[in-house]
């Protein structure tokens, strides 16, 4: 089979969903064909994730454009690029993480680097007349994700007062990706009425969620069983809650700080009992970073109260790294990991993160950043992986409903081959 040399690479500035600067970069082939990508941005990020390459002059964009990242896509990274076969993915990955030489890729920018990767498959899936979902997955990647959608925002995510960073509706009963969507399209909606009749803003956070002033987290979970009744369907069966408490963000001094909430300053085990207590009374079937990024004795305490009941996902504790999920297996910390290319660099070490969930019978989740572009690659990633689970956001602004509209696409695709399960029971 003919080769697919790459003929040049060329990145710009651009802006993501919050209004800063991030990459694009654009892949070229020989023949012609492109393949085009662009790097997402988290706020609330990983102490270990890639580093992201930013410019540091206050005179542009406070300090936060990417001009510097441009130049090393076009200059080093080209450089080293040009003539490589775009199809060897793994070659061409490992290559831009030995060309940058750091632990954290803070050298050439992770941003880079991971628009890069991104726009290489891009560039051989459109080369060889595939989609990309079928390039990365082969002929068997038809299971379309189950969406968790994030419908109230707190946390650095949003100017709410609540303490967690995310609460989702998680469509479980559903029997379609399009069903799925629609449902929760539906309770956003219904939602946004019990909001305000309530009196509260159904202004949105980063990621599309409405970001009221709740007296506490535990508002937000009945202000959405509210909503799922309004809306038609049955809490826990039709519909469940995901949480996403980034707890990182509120643990400080060895405690963790829900005095927001009126329930002060806990440890780990109280954590753990508060999330207990939770899933006794509210149908939730996912906790993400229950706890934060360096308590991993917290987490496999955390886990094994847990775990039974839940699906206990690693997100700020794994950053996609293989290493710390290696970790994470071995003492048992959690039974899920969150998937973030961007966190760790390039396409190939994130389809090794998700090789190592396989591996030990772990779930895993294809995620979104709170910073985002129109680029909808993780949702052709989430069914090449097919592990059943997508987080993407609310299911409004523009940003966010590119990918659930790309599955949808997919889905069609797809057609009576298409396969949509529940990964939680």
């Amino acid at each position: 089979m003919p080769t697919k040399p790459i003929a040049a690479v060329r990145a710009e500035e651009i802006l993501d969903s919050r209004g800063n600067p991030t990459l694009a970069a654009t892949v070229t082939l020989a023949d012609g064909t492109q393949g085009r990508a662009a790097a997402p941005s988290g706020a609330s990020t990983g102490a270990l994730e890639a580093v992201e390459r930013r410019d540091g002059d206050p005179s542009r964009y406070r300090g936060r454009g990417v001009i510097g990242a441009v130049a090393a896509v076009e200059g080093e990274i080209a450089a080293a690029l040009l003539g490589r076969d775009a199809r060897d993915q793994a070659g061409i990955d490992h290559s831009l993480v030995a060309l940058d030489g750091t632990p954290g890729r803070s050298r050439l920018g992770g941003n880079a680097i991971v628009a890069v990767s991104m726009a290489v498959a891009r560039a051989a899936a459109a080369a060889h007349d595939l989609p990309l979902y079928l390039w990365l997955g082969g002929c068997d990647a038809r299971r379309l994700p189950m969406p968790m959608m994030n419908v109230l925002n707190g946390g650095k995510h949003a100017d709410s007062g609540l303490a967690f960073q995310e609460f989702m509706v998680v469509p479980v009963g559903a029997a379609s990706f399009a069903e799925a969507l629609r449902w929760g399209a539906e309770t956003y909606q219904a939602l946004r009425d019990v909001l305000h009749e309530g009196g509260h803003s159904v202004a949105v956070g980063d990621e599309g969620g409405f970001a009221p002033r709740l007296a506490g987290d535990e508002n937000a979970c009945e202000a959405i069983v509210t909503a799922i009744a309004r809306a038609g369907y049955r809490p826990g069966q039709d519909i469940a809650i995901a949480l996403d408490p980034a707890a990182t963000s509120f643990h400080s001094g060895g405690a963790y700080d829900l005095s927001r909430s009126g329930k002060g300053r806990l440890d780990a085990a109280g954590m753990t009992a508060l999330y207990g207590d939770w899933v006794a009374r509210y149908p939730i079937v996912s906790i993400e970073d229950g706890l934060a990024e360096d308590d991993w004795d917290g987490f496999s305490a955390h886990t094994a109260a847990l775990g039974a009941t839940v699906q206990v996902v690693g997100d700020d504790l794994y950053v996609t790294n293989t290493d710390l999920i290696r970790r994470g297996i071995a003492e048992h910390s959690t039974n899920a990991v969150l998937i973030k290319p961007n966190q760790v660099g390039t396409v190939t070490e994130t389809l090794a993160a998700v090789a190592l969930c396989r591996r030990a019978g772990w779930g895993f989740v294809v995620s979104h950043r709170s910073g985002e572009t129109e680029d909808a690659f993780i949702a052709d990633l989430a069914v090449a992986l097919g592990g059943g689970q997508i987080k993407a956001g609310a299911p409004a602004r523009g940003e966010r409903v590119a990918k659930y509209n790309r599955l949808l696409s997919i889905e069609r695709e797809l057609g009576a081959a298409a396969l949509f399960t529940n990964p939680y029971f």
